[in-house]
């Protein structure tokens, strides 16, 4: 029987938005300007850096794609092994694995040597890859949970200003105001605290979002067994 759509899906999707936001504060910010979640990012910063732009890492930038094509891998499997939201729910306890890993790294290792940062990336990058294909899966509107470029996008071409029909610009304002305070929180805990503070804030949030699943796939199955019986 396929799985029901979770209860205020877009409360979930908006919550691992603004994990990208700590994910990416930290990475840019800790692990020597490279993206974890933001490909598009990594990507420019191979063009700058094979331009001659020295503060860049082309290392860096290199392993964090091949990490997120990874976990991208690893979820676009899952995704075609599962219902949509049963894969969202087991790559997201994946998710929360792979960065309790991250705390631990940066708690003991740190970001302060080449061995620290790259396997920080790799873990990361993995873990975002499948946060990304599994919401990809899903197919929600304007919640990627990743690129915002499309949702600002759609915000301004599809708006009355436009001749569009302005189909959910709350949903679209509330998903870059998710990204900002991610971004934000990240950014704070990374510069002012530490990086194992920062990380476990994002490791919280994906535990949430996977109790929230968890509890809404047990009520789909009481509900299920209560309407057979």
């Amino acid at each position: 029987m396929a799985e029901t759509k979770p209860r205020d899906l877009a409360v979930l999707l908006l919550t691992l938005t603004v994990v990208t936001g700590v994910v990416d504060a930290v990475s840019f910010l800790g692990l020597g300007r490279v993206f974890v979640a933001n490909m598009t990012g990594n990507v420019v910063f191979l063009g700058f850096a094979a331009a001659g732009e020295t503060t860049l890492s082309v290392v860096a930038s290199l392993t964090a794609v091949a990490a997120f094509l990874a976990g991208a891998l690893a979820g676009g499997r899952l995704a075609r092994a599962e219902e949509d939201h049963g894969a969202l729910r087991k790559a997201t306890a994946v998710q929360a694995l792979l960065v309790a890993v991250a705390v631990v790294l940066s708690a003991t290792l740190g970001s302060g040597t080449r061995l620290g940062s790259e396997l920080l990336i790799v873990v990361l990058g993995v873990a975002m890859g499948l946060q990304n294909a599994a919401v990809r899966r899903i197919g929600a509107p304007d919640l990627t949970t990743t690129v915002l470029t499309m949702t600002l996008t759609g915000f301004a071409a599809d708006s009355k200003a436009a001749g569009g029909e302005g189909s959910h610009p709350l949903r679209k304002v509330v998903a870059v105001a998710a990204m900002l305070a991610g971004a934000f929180a990240g950014g704070m805990l990374q510069l002012h605290v530490a990086m194992w503070a920062a990380l476990t804030l994002a490791l919280v949030l994906v535990v949430a979002v996977l109790a929230a699943l968890q509890l809404d796939r047990s009520r789909n199955r009481t509900t299920a067994d209560r309407d057979s019986g």
